[in-house]
């Protein structure tokens, strides 16, 4: 018994484990929960958008459907195919859920102890954390021993490769603003600077949005599931709790995906005038910071959803295409342009660079510093990325197959297609 609390009282472990458990319980309660009701929202929303009613049984208006559905997977037969890889398949829908709820330890939920912890590289783990997530995507439907699930792993796989190189290249442009890794710092850059990085960065926030979607493998990029083509693609083997597994896993990543834009694009809990409302450091501006949080990041939230129900579902090679020929040639166009505009800037003493207690910070100067950066951003940096993009793919084949066929009729001679009839 003193052995325990010998370890319980040493300053490492009552810094990191005993200080921090409470928000970390707190933390995973509220995200898992979040997750369940997310299912009840997008049912809802689609709902609305399709004029019907959606849930309405369990509870009032259907608020208990989440619990529903969890006793329901709860209790069911739990089916491993008889030529599966058992182990691998047991352990695959862990791997996911357990890399997306790893990635939540960096997320700033609000200032001091809302947030579980902050590292100086906290955009690095984010990104090497949800590429391992992919792993439990693509080891689940090679152990399936099936068909459809090794065709979405496969998509799944390739799908994470384009898209996270897209999304890597968009955070770069606010961090040449916020001169700092650490997710907490780049909330604390755009306070010190009084702007959202999203004026600044508006090319960036939307190729953002887009990788956002299609690492989720939400539509219309949900290649790796489609039930039209591979019925249920990665998890067409999976059943009751292992399936919810993924699914909660799927959520998650979509909270984490809002939260990580939220922060970097949109200020995180960061709102103008707040620090009117409430003092720095008491609990009523904490409080106040976590709801202005969350406000954001379910709007973001929400538009995933209303995507789901409005565009239709790419075609493979049209994923590909968008994700090697638009989004990553215009990730490096907004980079180059960045760092031009940054240059002019200093050149003209409109942005200076000022030192902190968390480190240096790039600050524009009020107005003519922030109206230029701005006005280059919207009259520059877009026209600049929209023309690139037209050049490279003046050449490239239109997404309409018929339109296709009719363009390489008249290139072939007319006995290779008679030879063919």
């Amino acid at each position: 018994m003193e052995l325990f609390w010998t370890i319980w009282n040493h300053p490492i472990v009552s810094e990191y484990v005993v200080r921090r458990l409470p928000t970390i319980v707190i933390v995973l309660f509220v995200i898992l929960t979040v997750a369940a009701y997310l299912v009840y929202a997008e049912r809802k929303v689609s709902a609305f958008i399709q004029a019907r009613l959606g849930p309405m049984r369990v509870g009032p208006y259907g608020l208990l459907q989440p619990l529903a559905d969890a006793l329901k997977l709860l209790s069911k037969e739990d089916i491993i195919p008889a030529r599966a890889e058992r182990s691998i398949f047991v352990i695959a829908p862990m791997i996911s859920v357990v890399a997306s709820l790893v990635v939540l330890a960096v997320i700033p939920f609000g200032p001091g102890r809302a947030t579980i912890t902050d590292v100086n590289i906290g955009v690095l783990f984010i990104l090497a954390v949800s590429s391992v997530g992919v792993l439990g995507i693509i080891l689940g439907g090679w152990a399936s021993n099936s068909k459809y699930p090794l065709l979405g792993a496969l998509r799944s796989s390739a799908q994470m490769v384009s898209y996270e190189v897209a999304i890597a290249l968009a955070l770069v442009g606010p961090l040449m603003f916020a001169k700092t890794l650490s997710m907490v710092g780049l909330i604390e850059a755009q306070m010190t600077d009084g702007v959202w990085y999203v004026l600044y960065q508006p090319v960036a926030f939307l190729i953002f949005l887009v990788g956002g979607l299609a690492e989720t493998n939400r539509a219309p990029f949900d290649l790796p599931e489609a039930e039209s083509e591979i019925v249920a693609g990665y998890h067409t083997e999976y059943s009751g709790f292992r399936w919810a597994l993924y699914f909660v896993a799927e959520y998650t990543n979509i909270v984490i995906s809002a939260a990580i834009a939220a922060t970097v694009f949109l200020g995180g809990w960061h709102f103008p005038g707040l620090t009117r409302l409430a003092e720095p450091g008491t609990g009523l501006y904490a409080l106040l910071a976590v709801l202005i949080f969350a406000v954001k990041v379910f709007a973001i939230v929400y538009c995933f959803i209303w995507f789901r129900w409005t565009f239709p579902r790419y075609r493979y090679d049209q994923l590909m295409s968008l994700g090697w020929k638009w989004l990553i040639p215009a990730a490096l166009a907004n980079i180059l342009v960045t760092g031009a505009v940054l240059v002019l800037a200093q050149h003209l003493g409109l942005v200076e660079t000022v030192r902190t207690e968390a480190g240096e910070r790039l600050v524009s100067l009020w107005p003519w510093g922030k109206l230029f950066l701005i006005a280059a951003s919207l009259l520059i940096g877009v026209p600049i990325v929209w023309i690139l993009l037209a050049v490279i793919n003046r050449r490239s084949a239109d997404f309409n197959l018929r339109v296709q066929r009719q363009i390489r009729l008249p290139e072939r001679g007319e006995e290779e297609i008679f030879a063919e009839v």
